[in-house]
């Protein structure tokens, strides 16, 4: 399927906002302290915080640039704010006044009139109408002293970068890091906003694509500082529907309490901290006027400056699990029963809340795994170690497994598969309508070591322990490591039997901007891949990447619905009066002083034949008429054999299997595609005789191999790097009829003219 990275848009649907729309103002703060924006009217947001220490201070943001949204969809860039008026009405409680020191002031960036760096601190209680707890505030950017009193250097409005609204809470001590007496919950609102004047008027794209089929997933985690009305417009106009994997996070969602030796941790009751809860209920209330379900996934990850030390796995020498993400999360142990507790109310928060905004009760266990450093499982945590009982082995997965290695893997696993029982059943008996469990399980972890399995793909989830099975493969995916996709899909189906039409795929991610081009154009050959084999939900991860990197999936084209080729032979032998023709495409401009620029536009000559010498008698004549009117004339292509080129040998000799290079391996790819080399020219060859294909690798001819669609030599094992794969084999040539006609003359055919049948060589899409 056709996609696209829009870096900007180019003559694309525009609408327009008014600046300052609260659907794009962000927050942003320090860690521990937490908070969110959500809109709650159409000129109205709602900033919600909790405060753990005394100098945590909170920004609300407004961005002259829009870096976050799919550039099809950003509103654009205005940095001049010259005669331009805001008005809001502010009301807050738990926040430092308007009136007292340090109290709300809106910092702007920008340059002044000379173009030199500068920011600007301007009090809002010097702008404002009212109390300092509900007042009306009005900022003219034209006539807007900077300064205590306002009697600073007026800001220079035509060349703003962004501006933040400082939120600290009641008791703030600026620069402090001395912890609060008790958690300070705060909320600000912003109502009535309006912005007046010049620059009152973003333009901003509003490009809704056609719906193509596929999915999207989000994280709280990658969001948690947007509005959720942001994010759904987003999915909604980029052609996603139907439903979005929604991962909750590891790090964002839950509320923080005293261990009682002075270190914040996740509240052991799974309660979600207030801006979290907030948020999720504004994103599913958007969701589902937007018809799309969220699918509501939790995983056993936590982040570890937050995590309770007797939650986390360890390794045998006592280290705890920790993922490569900086700052670093930890991994929950399946066998402690506080931790599974926690994860199970923090689930059945959610799935309540996605139950109140009328959507169907969709969840997912995310990633369920146990976490390994290097070789070595962390399956040693003293909760694991006292579930077991006896003295547990040191397992190293490097290595083959003792029978006694074996057995405490084998049990490790089925500690974590009834872990994930349990909080599927907690989901289920805490709300009333039924609900869908998936279970999903990333391949290039669990699988890249012979024994993973047994630890991290049980048994006990065969069908039809989940309701549905999501795999996402993205490490092997984005490196181009094609065999080992293709034995985890083999080796998933033989360990958990889910029917392929209970299976998801999930296709992503990029984390790197640079590697955009590459990564996109696998993901998008990923997302087609799992539709050819049949998978019926495929999900993009995820929606930050897809703006950042402007990834557009376009809707399907009609030929891939209704094949254009019909793989059958023509019918008649072709005589050695047959007419060949390769041909180019060149463009030659003839120079003022008579030199020529010549310019090659294919890279491969097309080939062009008459097959009308080789019909020889009536009955052949007629033969040809009813196959050219079933092919439609020239609409739908069929195989052709060029009796003087149809092979990889010379051009008609005995194929053998060292014939054609193919590609060099890299120790990832596993496909190659059939060609054939004239000179420094490749030929794509996409019509072998299946029967006639055989392939070496590293000078040997090996029969672990299939051939895919389009010529595709899949091969069982990645070659190492630098070993060369080559092939033999017999090919016809995909051609379609020329013209929308055949002329025939009776009388000049029954004298022995031969007709004219021309066709052409198909350039098929690979």
């Amino acid at each position: 399927m056709a996609f696209w990275l829009a870096r900007h848009r180019t003559g694309q649907d525009e609408d327009a906002i008014q600046r300052f729309d609260p659907r794009f103002w962000t927050v942003n703060f320090p860690r521990p302290m937490m908070a969110s924006v959500t809109t709650i009217a159409p000129d109205a947001l709602r900033v919600d915080c909790e405060f753990h220490h005394a100098g945590e201070l909170a920004g609300l943001i407004w961005e002259s640039e829009d870096r976050l949204d799919h550039p099809l969809l950003a509103y654009r860039t205005s940095r001049d704010y010259a005669h331009t008026q805001l008005s809001f009405r502010w009301r807050a409680s738990g926040l430092v006044p308007l009136d007292a020191p340090n109290g709300p002031t809106l910092t702007i960036e920008g340059r002044d009139a000379s173009g030199i760096e500068r920011t600007w601190y301007v009090r809002l209680w010097n702008h404002a109408v009212g109390t300092p707890e509900d007042a009306r505030i009005v900022l003219n950017f034209s006539d807007l002293p900077s300064g205590w009193a306002g009697d600073g250097e007026p800001v220079h409005p035509s060349d703003i970068d962004r501006m933040f609204l400082s939120l600290a809470p009641a008791d703030y001590v600026p620069n402090s890091a001395d912890r609060l007496p008790a958690r300070r919950d705060a909320w600000v609102e912003l109502t009535g906003i309006d912005c007046q004047g010049t620059g009152a008027i973003l333009p901003i794209g509003d490009v809704m694509l056609p719906i193509h089929g596929e999915c999207v997933a989000t994280a709280y985690d990658d969001a948690f500082n947007q509005t959720p009305e942001r994010l759904v417009r987003q999915i909604e106009h980029l052609g996603y529907r139907e439903e979005v994997v929604h991962y909750v996070g590891m790090s964002h969602f839950f509320r923080l309490r005293d261990d009682g030796a002075g270190r914040l941790v996740a509240d052991p009751e799974g309660l979600l901290c207030t801006p979290a809860r907030r948020w999720h209920e504004a994103f599913f209330a958007a969701l589902a006027e937007a018809q799309i379900v969220p699918i509501v996934s939790i995983s056993y990850e936590l982040f570890a400056e937050h995590c309770p030390d007797d939650w986390q796995q360890r390794s045998y020498d006592g280290t705890p699990a920790r993922t490569g993400w900086e700052p670093p999360s930890a991994l929950l142990s399946p066998a402690n029963s506080d931790a599974m507790a926690w994860l199970q109310a923090a689930a059945c928060a959610f799935a309540l809340m996605s139950e109140a905004a009328g959507h169907p009760v969709r969840f997912q266990v995310g990633e369920p795994w146990w976490w390994l450093i290097g070789d070595a499982p962390c399956l040693y945590d003293a909760a694991t170690l006292a579930k077991h009982g006896a003295p547990p082995p040191a397992v190293d997965l490097a290595r083959e497994l003792t029978d006694e290695e074996a057995a405490f893997c084998d049990w490790a696993g089925a500690v974590l598969a009834e872990s994930t029982a349990l909080l599927v059943d907690a989901v289920r008996a805490a709300v009333s309508t039924p609900v869908e469990s998936l279970l999903l399980v990333f391949t290039p972890t669990i699988l890249d070591r012979p024994d993973g399995a047994r630890l991290n793909l049980p048994v006990d989830w065969a069908w039809p322990a989940f309701d549905r099975l999501q795999v996402e493969d993205y490490d092997w995916l984005t490196a181009g490591a094609d065999a080992p996709r293709r034995k985890a899909y083999a080796l998933i189906d033989q360990r958990l039997g889910y029917p392929l039409e209970r299976q998801d795929y999930l296709a992503g991610f990029v984390l790197a901007p640079e590697d955009a081009e590459p990564f996109w154009q696998r993901i998008d050959a990923g997302l087609d891949e799992a539709r050819m084999r049949g998978v019926p939900r495929r999900f993009v991860w995820a929606l930050p990447q897809i703006s950042r990197d402007g990834y557009t999936r376009l809707a399907s084209a009609q030929e891939d619905i209704v094949s254009p080729f019909d793989d059958i032979a023509y019918p008649f032998a072709l005589g050695r009066d047959l007419s060949v023709s390769p041909e180019f495409s060149t463009s030659v401009v003839l120079t003022a002083s008579g030199h020529e620029r010549r310019n090659a536009l294919w890279s491969d000559a097309r080939m062009r034949y008459d097959v009308g010498p080789g019909v020889r008698s009536q009955d052949e004549l007629a033969a040809l008429l009813a196959f050219f009117r079933a092919r439609h004339g020239p609409a739908r292509g069929f195989r052709l054999r060029d009796p003087f080129d149809f092979s990889s040998n010379a051009m008609t000799g005995e194929p053998t299997p060292f014939d054609q290079l193919l590609g060099v391996g890299d120790g990832l790819q596993a496909n190659f595609a059939l060609a054939k080399w004239y000179g420094e020219q490749q030929r794509r060859i996409t019509r072998p005789l299946r029967e006639t294909v055989r392939v070496s690798v590293g000078g040997v001819e090996i029969v672990g191999f299939t051939l895919g669609d389009k010529g595709e030599v899949v091969l069982d094992e990645a070659p190492e790097i630098g070993v060369e794969v080559r092939a033999g084999f017999e090919f016809d040539v995909p051609v379609r009829f020329a013209e929308d006609r055949i002329d025939i003359s009776g009388l000049a055919f029954t004298a022995g003219e031969a007709p004219s049948v021309p066709l052409i060589e198909i350039r098929e899409a690979v």
